[in-house]
């Protein structure tokens, strides 16, 4: 089998700002290609604000054509109100990512730290120090939106890798006539 060369979309979901990050990889190797962060005014109506999510992304899939993307899905915490508006805004990033027939990843915030960091209670200083590593960039990715959509990219090629490992055991286990169990287990 080749080695994986593709481009992957990381999105870090907010209303008021939704950070993305472009990311080359081929085989082990991965290269930071665009990041950026969507941003709407808190005094816009909520229908706006999400067209323009929807449609800025569309905008970053055609420019960029990704195969795939990682996303980061909602942390309730203490805010759920915030936690609502994050739900929102990330149904509009999907949206286009959809239209785009991009292969989706959905990932908590402590998977892709743990992916990213190798710890999944990091900080978000420590997320972007690693960012700024992994990618091997000069400064550290600004705004924080945009080092945290990097970081889930970073985290799809990482998790894709798994993925790819399980289907493959789950074929070799067809062809000699045992079960398919992604969870490595058989009777």
């Amino acid at each position: 089998m080749g080695s994986v060369a593709r481009t992957v979309l990381g999105i870090d979901p907010g209303l008021a700002n939704t950070g993305w990050g472009i990311v080359r990889q081929e085989g082990a190797r991965l290269e930071c290609v665009a990041y950026g962060c969507i941003s709407s005014r808190s005094d816009d109506p909520l229908a706006q604000r999400l067209l323009k999510v929807t449609s800025q992304m569309r905008a970053v899939i055609a420019r960029f054509q990704p195969e795939c993307v990682g996303i980061e899905t909602v942390w309730f915490g203490q805010n759920v109100t915030a936690a609502f508006a994050t739900g929102q805004a990330r149904g509009a990033a999907l949206v286009a990512c959809a239209e785009g027939g991009l292969q989706v990843g959905e990932f908590s915030p402590s998977q892709i730290k743990l992916s990213v960091v190798g710890t999944g209670s990091a900080s978000k200083d420590q997320v972007a120090y690693m960012v700024r590593h992994v990618l091997g960039l000069r400064e550290v990715p600004r705004p924080d939106h945009a080092a945290d959509a990097l970081a889930a990219a970073i985290c799809y090629t990482a998790h894709d890798g798994v993925s790819r490992a399980e289907e493959r055991f789950g074929q070799a286990a067809q062809a000699r006539g045992g079960c398919a169990s992604t969870e490595r287990t058989c009777a």
